[in-house]
């Protein structure tokens, strides 16, 4: 696609976005390295003519892995999933949404045999109620003047010029040299900086400097905002994410907006629903992930930080494949979206990222005081 195409794609599914984003995840499909399928522009239909919508993916060992839901008006919603698994199946590939809701889930219950997993859940506030919530809890108070005490304001940039967006790149980096895993895409790409648009900045400084920022998706259709990215520097003091949050929630509050979620929390199981029936060896692979992959990836503790926050309510978030059961080809093309390459690969480069992180810990603990 040349560059004219891509802006002018970029546009028609922001657009579409703007109108009927219901999905969490629904502004993210604007993120690099994600395709953009489109549903016929005004297909004439029995009853005249039907809306557009567009379906966000990245293609990964014979899937197209979905990011959460088609964009389109309600009652397109059958019609647009029919028309994109009938492409996809014409193209010998398969199917994965991947951080669905319970809307897509009825809507591909109606079309015949679809399994699904239940990912995990993602917490959920009314923004207007947040103060409210906060009053409830002295130790989430109490890091927000820690973070207050030592001089650090936070504040919105409507707009980031080249210099502006230096020290938030350094913060980034300084986030991502503290992760388990290599960089991650897909649904947590952490190049957003680029293609804000409608996204709102929340920037911390202290002494004039950038010691955090925090980044919000609009969630039209549901009047509210996901928080995509909240970062922080490798110097900022205790207390500088929640300070970015407290900030972030009660700014979309002021402009009457109704709803802010965190994201999905993996393997949660605050959702109070049912878990869908899972074969026995994804039961174990799941359990053994979340007791043992810590050192890569903090489930509980990503878990208990957003909890920490005294949601409202969570709501479950689900991966479901046009297949008649969830496989082990559906894991390992998920794992490839978001690794950009081959899960073992990807599994190398984590270990080796732990190698050098542990031998870095080592030089700065022996090596001698100055």
């Amino acid at each position: 696609m040349t560059a004219a195409g891509e802006v002018g794609a970029l546009e028609r599914a922001r657009r579409l976005i703007l109108n009927h984003g219901w999905n969490a995840t629904a502004y993210q499909i604007l993120n690099p390295g994600i395709e953009r399928w489109f549903f016929p522009h005004l297909e004439a239909g029995p009853e005249g003519t039907v809306g557009e919508g567009v379906v966000g993916f990245v293609r990964s060992f014979g899937y197209r892995v979905v990011a959460g839901s088609p964009v389109c008006a309600p009652e397109m919603l059958p019609r647009v999933v029919a028309r994109f698994e009938e492409e996809t199946h014409d193209l010998g590939l398969h199917s994965c949404y991947f951080a669905a809701g319970e809307r897509l889930a009825a809507a591909l219950a109606a079309r015949g045999p679809w399994d699904r997993i239940l990912l995990g859940a993602q917490p959920v506030w009314h923004p207007a109620r947040w103060p409210t919530v906060l009053a409830r809890k002295a130790s989430l108070r109490a890091q927000l003047n820690r973070a207050r005490n030592k001089g650090v304001t936070v504040e919105r940039w409507s707009m980031v010029t080249d210099a502006e967006a230096e020290p938030l790149r350094a913060c980034l980096q300084d986030w991502l040299s503290t992760r388990g895993l290599p960089p991650l895409h897909f649904l947590v790409e952490p190049e957003t900086l680029g293609r804000l648009y409608d996204r709102r900045l929340f920037v911390a400084r202290q002494d004039g400097g950038v010691v955090g920022f925090l980044v919000a998706s609009p969630v039209p259709r549901r009047n509210g905002w996901l928080i995509e990215q909240n970062i922080r520097g490798a110097h900022a003091p205790n207390g500088t994410t929640e300070l970015l949050f407290d900030g972030a929630v009660r700014d979309i509050a002021a402009d009457g907006a109704e709803y802010v979620t965190l994201g999905l929390c993996p393997l949660s199981r605050r959702a109070d629903v049912s878990a869908p029936r899972q074969e026995w060896w994804l039961r174990w692979l799941l359990q053994w992930v979340r007791a043992h992959g810590r050192r890569f990836y903090d489930f509980d503790g990503l878990d208990a930080y957003k909890a920490k926050f005294l949601p409202e309510r969570w709501e479950p978030i689900y991966a479901i494949t046009s297949e008649r059961r969830f496989g082990p080809g559906t894991l390992y093309a998920v794992a490839g979206a978001f690794g950009r390459t081959a899960p073992p690969w990807l599994i190398l480069r984590a270990l080796g990222r732990a190698a050098g992180q542990e031998w870095q810990w080592l030089r700065h603990r022996f090596s001698p005081s100055p």
